[in-house]
């Protein structure tokens, strides 16, 4: 089973729409320092696992992920991480690396994190997430 934050980086990336290719624009678990356009994806706290099918094939995972979405501009950027959250809120029952996502949900919509030491703001969007 992958982290979520690798099949959620191939959710990102089929949607061509969003324009993020891994390695490129696009980062699990590391915000590099160039380029300063950039999202990455971090695996975060989550929720306790179902405990009732145990061992039976139906165990249910609640992890959760942050996106965070770096930029130049802050309207761009914006725009960038509203995109993504309206891309993956509302998924469900799609397979992703042998992997059952039931239902993708965002949690806070899209918050200013900061800017950095570069003057480039930066964006956050969490989502809850169940998987099998």
């Amino acid at each position: 089973m992958n982290a979520s934050s690798v099949d959620i980086s191939n959710m990102l990336v089929a949607d061509t729409s969003l324009g993020l290719t891994i390695a490129s624009n696009l980062f699990v678990g590391k915000e590099p320092t160039t380029p300063d356009n950039v999202v990455t994806i971090y695996d975060t706290y989550g929720f306790p696992n179902q405990l009732t099918l145990a061992g039976k094939g139906e165990d249910y995972y609640y992890p959760t992920v942050q996106i965070r979405i770096r930029n130049r501009d802050y309207r761009t950027g914006y725009n960038l991480a509203h995109n993504i959250m309206v891309s993956l809120h509302g998924r469900a029952q799609e397979t992703w690396n042998d992997t059952l996502y039931s239902r993708i949900a965002n949690t806070n919509g899209v918050s200013l994190l900061d800017w950095d030491d570069n003057g480039l703001v930066r964006f956050i969007v969490n989502f809850e997430i169940q998987r099998r």
